[in-house]
């Protein structure tokens, strides 16, 4: 059980904090930390009694817990027990809202990236594009997670959300109706003698998912498979143990990814087990993995284990960077919520972090500019977060080749159409090296 902090409030109404600091960490509180407490038991007790309005006293806590842990990195925060219920919900892959993945930047939502098939992605709502107001009302002083439970609610409802985006001279207003989203973690097709998987999130049903696409498979290619592009952009991320399953299924030995806490006894490290799941179909097939700007943390995990043991290559743009796992602790067995602390950063199988850093692609492969996702130069990544996480490195610009669709051909998808043409051996990696290679970071 993981004990961080306990506080009593005493004095005449609430004037003084006295804290102890317990837990297996075996940090005890100084005298410094104890006029710390006192200090801001002598602000509440002071806005409690006399803010130009009456305040309940568990938004004033709530906010400053939120306060501490937002001042420490974008993705640690506390969750209320709605909150917290929602997130167990999202977790298991069907949750009612909009279908929106958000971070926080100056106040406002940034779209990291909407979700396939829902309202927001069918409104026309993209990658970068900033939240300013929900339902007419600014969202200025609001949590994420406060700005995030405004947008959700029960399905066939509607929300108007205010847009701010690059290029338009006015805000948009775009009205949605909610709707039950059930994400669908793993989505398998045909293409030909090639299997395209795309894992849109990894979720508890992110295994069953995957097994259910290789049976297909088999029944409907068999051993005349030649390749399987695993599709990951756009992929957020989600539970840890579902990337280690994932990477696990395309490898027979070696590391997949170790994580390192604030002390040297806190490294895990998680290994491959011998089999692959796709050696009952065609041992060995070839295997290209695509990511892009929206790839992020559990999506970089399996990348970035699938690239440094040499299984598959990597195509696409760099990715997200969000090189540090999240540990949810419920607060009273969760009756007070839960709290989503940063309590390590992952390394791939070399020992790379990627945090700020992102995955970079074997081949630099862009997106056509007509295609239907955002151009992924233009989207934010980890290192443009407020409070994120240094680098443990300085970035270096890709270097190897890069690839971009002609200005004269259309296509749908040039990230996959490359991916599949590589497969089917009418391109090769030497081939792309002979086009420009970049000179600035992507």
């Amino acid at each position: 059980m993981n004990r961080f902090y306990t506080g009593v409030l005493s004095g005449i109404g609430i004037c003084s904090v006295v804290g102890v600091l317990l837990g297996s960490t075996g940090v005890v509180a100084s005298a410094d930390t104890y006029r710390q407490l006192n200090l801001f038991g002598d602000v509440f007790e002071r806005v409690r009694t006399d803010y130009v309005r009456e305040v309940k006293d568990e938004q004033l806590v709530e906010s400053a817990i939120n306060g501490m842990l937002m001042s420490l990195d974008p993705h640690s925060s506390y969750m209320n027990p709605k909150n917290f219920a929602d997130m167990q919900v999202t977790t298991r892959g069907e949750f009612g809202g909009l279908g929106l993945e958000v971070t926080q930047e100056d106040g406002l939502v940034k779209v990291i990236t909407p979700m396939d098939e829902t309202p927001a992605a069918r409104a026309g709502i993209k990658s970068g594009d900033l939240i300013s107001h929900i339902d007419g009302q600014s969202i200025q002083g609001l949590t994420l997670s406060q700005a995030v439970e405004k947008m959700r609610g029960p399905a066939n409802t509607q929300v108007k959300l205010t847009i701010l985006r690059k290029g338009e001279k006015k805000p948009l207003d775009v009205p949605l109706t909610r709707a039950i989203i059930k994400v669908e973690s793993v989505k398998y097709t045909r293409e030909g003698d090639i299997a395209h998987i795309r894992v849109r999130s990894f979720t508890e049903q992110t295994e069953e998912g995957l097994n259910k696409a290789v049976q297909r498979i088999k029944a409907e290619i068999g051993s005349k498979l030649q390749g399987v592009v695993l599709d990951l952009r756009n992929n957020p991320g989600g539970l840890l143990d579902q990337a280690i399953t994932m990477s696990d299924a395309f490898l027979d030995q070696g590391e997949i990814v170790s994580t390192r806490g604030r002390r040297g006894g806190d490294t895990q490290r998680y290994n491959a087990r011998r089999g692959q799941l796709f050696d009952g179909i065609k041992p060995g097939v070839k295997v290209v993995v695509l990511i892009n700007a929206g790839s992020a943390s559990a999506s970089e995990i399996v990348a970035g284990a699938l690239q440094d043991q040499k299984r598959a290559q990597v195509f696409g743009t760099r990715s997200f960077g969000k090189g540090s796992v999240q540990t949810v602790i419920p607060l009273a067995g969760g009756a007070d919520g839960a709290l989503r602390l940063t309590t390590a950063k992952y390394y791939t199988p070399s020992g790379r972090s990627i945090q700020a850093l992102g995955i970079d692609p074997h081949v630099l492969v862009e997106q056509a500019h007509d295609a239907n996702s955002e151009d992924t130069k233009e989207r934010p990544s980890e290192a443009d977060l407020p409070y994120h996480l240094d680098e443990e490195e300085k970035r270096k610009p890709h270097v190897g080749p890069i690839v971009k669709p002609k200005p004269t051909e259309k296509y749908d998808d040039f990230q996959l159409t490359y991916a599949l043409r590589f497969l089917r051996g009418q391109e090769t990696i030497a081939t792309a090296a002979e086009t420009k290679t970049e000179t600035k970071p992507n």
